[in-house]
């Protein structure tokens, strides 16, 4: 019981960490109503301003309590000027944008921040000293604990008691709480609401820069500390329910204890718990814990599918004419062949998550997760059995048939950011599988040695990634003028009058969710078979934001969107990177560019200016 009770309280240190960081992000979406996904960019911020100032800058700090705090403050108040410019540069071009438009742009600032960050910090870890005066342990049931985790805990309750004094008890709290229930009214009674988004994101960011500074005793300042956290941030943010400071209290509570407790008893399986635990509340209460309908967001910015209006007879010539184009690449040399494969995997992979959203209106945040079984799947059954590629294809769409088939369910209950969250928990528990179970999938070693595809055989694997990734676009553009495809936007658009109307509300979503799982295992097992080898990265968030990018950045309601989004972004992630160290903040601020200029795609653009 000692030792539970110890573990109890590292988890309720930890949850302060997560509440600062909820709490901030809480705060930015119930005004703004934007999900910013950047915010762990602001918790590195803050902790790597504070480590350089009191080891590199003014080490004489790091022997001050009250210096060390003071640079902690500074910290946090650096992450709030750079949310102010990030606000005035980015976030209000995004106020009324769809929320998964705001999801990739702030996904680009992430990249931009990251980049900037590694050029002015550089990309060295920094290790800061222990607070001062808090260096030792008190005894605790005769176990030692840290002092300096016992402030932390104490620290949690105070913030949130400030935070509510000063949303109820001062003229500017009241405001933003009042903005956060209905910002159209507050402008009409003559509130100007941009200073209160512009404080809303300020304070926000500075409680994710304060929580990055106060784990500077405990760990040291990295550049991977943005991903690390964020992550659980929107498990705590998604489990307290959106908009909710005191759901962010409690369910970082939870949160923490479950990760604690996690780490001591069940070590490799402590994410899945984590995610686990979040997936339970939100079957049981689909809104989180403390979650409120919220006012309708916006719509999508083109709700119709768009197919080019000409003939059958000219669609034709312009499969005929991509598909010789695209075989025209088998010529110009191996760099060129590997990367035009990689364009028409990604492609397949995005229409499979274009399906779901452009017609059924569902929003997958780890569709990764899918294209992960159907990678591994393939991959473990070639090397296990020496099955040939259609059999381990077949396998890795099976896998993913049959998780699918059991998750699909528990979609249908959810939508918007609750089902993005849901589905990233599903990637995240595939992710923690894959790197954990050692002996089945090879942990970080991978599985390798893949020989799928020979080098007598390459030509016809190439050229039937050409035919599936033409075929899948014709699929798509067959689906958007079938029944089902009617009956997807009818329950996209008016879920309440298609269920009056005798549709199948749950099963059409829940169809179109298992289809386009086992499209994206079909990428994904084509993805092992190219490679030649298969590593838990296929299962990350890196990897569902790609098929987040091409389907946006081509444009989401475009037939040939993902297309274009795909050519784009495989041609420039590759020359980006190729002599060029600062790609990733290069390729964030042409996402941004998209997404504000563009946001509905690349395609849509160029259609906009042929109007112009």
């Amino acid at each position: 019981m000692t030792f539970i009770a110890i573990q109890c309280l590292n988890g309720l240190s930890y949850a302060t960490t997560l509440f600062l960081m909820a709490a901030g992000l809480t705060l930015i979406f119930g005004v703004t109503r934007i999900v910013n996904f950047a915010h762990g960019s602001f918790f590195m911020l803050g902790a790597l301003f504070t480590a350089h100032w009191v080891t590199r800058w003014y080490p004489a700090w790091g022997d001050s309590a009250l210096l060390y705090a003071l640079a902690m403050l500074l910290g946090a108040i650096g992450a709030g000027i750079a949310g102010a410019v990030a606000e005035f540069v980015l976030l209000r071009r995004l106020y009324g944008a769809p929320e998964l438009y705001q999801l990739v742009a702030t996904f680009g600032l992430s990249l931009t921040l990251f980049d900037g960050m590694r050029w002015g910090f550089g990309p060295d870890e920094v290790f800061a000293p222990r607070f001062p005066g808090l260096k030792g342990s008190v005894e605790l049931w005769g176990e030692y604990f840290p002092q300096y985790q016992l402030l932390t805990i104490a620290l949690g309750p105070l913030i949130w008691l400030a935070l509510y004094l000063w949303l109820h008890r001062t003229r500017f709290g009241q405001r933003l709480r009042a903005a956060t229930q209905d910002r159209a009214m507050l402008a009409a009674l003559g509130v100007n609401p941009k200073p209160l988004m512009l404080g809303a994101v300020v304070v926000g960011c500075m409680l994710a820069g304060l929580g990055g500074a106060l784990q500077l005793p405990r760990e040291p300042a990295t550049l991977q500390m943005d991903v690390n956290v964020v992550v659980e941030t929107f498990v705590v943010v998604v489990t307290g329910g959106l908009g909710s400071i005191a759901g962010a209290f409690f369910a970082a509570l939870l949160i923490g204890l479950v990760h604690a407790l996690g780490i001591s008893f069940f070590p490799q399986a402590t994410l899945v718990l984590v995610f686990l635990t979040m997936a339970v509340v939100l079957v049981v209460r689909p809104m989180g814990l403390f979650g409120k309908a919220l006012d309708a967001g916006p719509k999508e910015i083109a709700q119709k599918f768009i197919r080019a209006p000409v003939k059958r007879a000219w669609s034709a010539m312009a499969f005929i004419a991509l598909g010789l184009a695209l075989s025209a690449v088998w010529w110009a040399g191996g760099y060129w062949q590997s990367l035009a494969a990689d364009g028409l995997i990604l492609l397949i992979f995005g229409i499979s998550l274009q399906a779901m959203m452009a017609l059924g209106g569902l929003v997958s945040f780890g569709h990764a997760a899918f294209f992960a079984l159907g990678a591994y799947g393939a991959a473990l059954a070639h090397s296990s059995w020496g099955v040939s590629l259609p059999l381990a294809l077949a396998t890795g769409c099976a896998a993913a048939l049959a998780v699918a088939a059991v998750f699909g369910a528990v979609v249908v209950r959810s939508s918007g950011v609750y089902l993005a969250m849901l589905s990233l928990a599903l990637a995240q528990v595939v992710w923690a599988t894959a790197t954990q179970w050692v002996s089945l999938t090879g942990g970080d070693n991978g599985v390798i040695g893949l020989n799928l595809v020979m080098d007598d055989t390459r030509t016809v694997f190439y050229f039937l990634l050409v035919g599936l990734a033409l075929l899948s676009v014709w699929a798509l553009g067959r689906l958007s003028r079938s029944s089902l495809g009617a009956a997807l936007q009818a329950v996209r658009d008016a879920p309440v009058r298609a269920q009056a109307s005798g549709l199948p509300v749950g099963w059409i979503k829940y169809r179109i969710f298992v289809e386009s799982a086992v499209l994206a295992a079909l990428a994904g097992g084509l993805f092992a078979a190219h490679k030649g080898a298969v590593f838990p990265s296929v299962a990350s968030v890196s990897t569902s934001l790609d098929a987040l990018l091409v389907v946006l950045l081509g444009g989401v309601h475009k037939l040939w969107g993902v297309a274009a989004g795909s050519a784009v972004l495989v041609w420039a992630g590759a020359e980006l990177g190729r002599g060029f160290d600062y790609w990733r903040g290069a390729l964030g601020l042409f996402v941004m560019l998209i997404m504000v200029v563009a946001p509905s795609g690349l395609l849509g653009l160029i259609t906009r200016w042929r109007r112009v």
